[in-house]
Formats: structure tokens, sequence, C-alpha cells
């Protein structure tokens, strides 16, 4: 997939969830769905920025990035003719409330609508919530996998 064709998948709308990939302090894999954003400003030599979402520090997924910082993410589009992108890449983790509480708005915005985007993100822009960026390091793609 080109670039274009990647970030098309990753800000579609409706919004697909990513499925998250952390490493658990015994070593053992965790996997659990996300709700995320892009942050194209964010630079870097990644063509789609970093991949922005919010966990609770005390969630099984908010323990492991916390203990191993690398993940990996896959996005896909279960629609006929198919197609997906993953990501892996290094997390990086913060508690500032004002930046967790304010992509925690942009990120329900994208699943719950605009009408529902401030109500979600006070819910979810509290103490004990932490703001993760994802930035790739390597990213694969591929497209229309019926054909």
């Amino acid at each position: 997939m080109s670039d274009e064709e990647v970030l098309a998948l990753l800000g579609a709308e409706p919004a697909h969830t990513g499925k998250l990939a952390t490493v658990m302090a015994d070593g053992r894999p965790h996997i659990a769905p996300i709700w995320f954003a892009l942050d194209l400003s964010a630079g870097g030599s990644s063509p789609i920025g970093e991949i922005v979402f919010n966990t609770n520090r005390e969630t099984l997924k908010g323990r492991a990035l916390l203990h191993d910082p690398r993940v990996a993410l896959c996005v896909d589009d279960e629609r006929p003719p198919f197609s997906f992108v993953c990501i892996e890449g290094v997390a990086s983790v913060s508690d500032e409330l004002s930046e967790v509480a304010r992509w925690a708005t942009i990120i329900a915005g994208r699943y719950m609508g605009s009408e529902n985007a401030d109500r979600y993100g006070r819910r979810n822009g509290v103490p004990g919530e932490l703001l993760v960026r994802l930035r790739p390091s390597h990213i694969a793609a591929q497209a229309d996998l019926a054909e």
C-alpha cells in the first residue's frame, strides 16, 4: 500500500479499532482493542506521524506499557476486499492531564461522534489515565487481499 492508502485506512470513517499487542512483565503477549487517532504533526521519519491513544495505568495494557514500551498494532478493514496495516514501534507514555484530556476528546470524537466527544473526553481525561504515543519503526500493509 502507498503512504496515502495507509493514511486512508488508519483515518477511515467510520473509524476502525486497533488491536494493540504489548509485552507483559512475565514476557507473555497481551492484545487488546483500542480507539486511536493520528497525530500527523508529530513529525519524525514516519509518513503517518504517531498513533495516539489513552489507557488507564492499572489495566493490563497500561501496566504492560509502563513495564516494556515495545508494541505492535494491527488495524484492518474486515470488509471485502480486505486490507490491513501492521505497525511496530516503541510507545511513550505521559500522564500530563491536559494532554490526556485533549486527546481523549479527539479520540472520542472519532468513535462516538462530535456530539459525544466532550462527554467521553471528560470521562477518559482524568487522573490515572495515560496518553500513549506510538512512533512507528516498521509498517507493513496490504490491500485487496480477496483479489
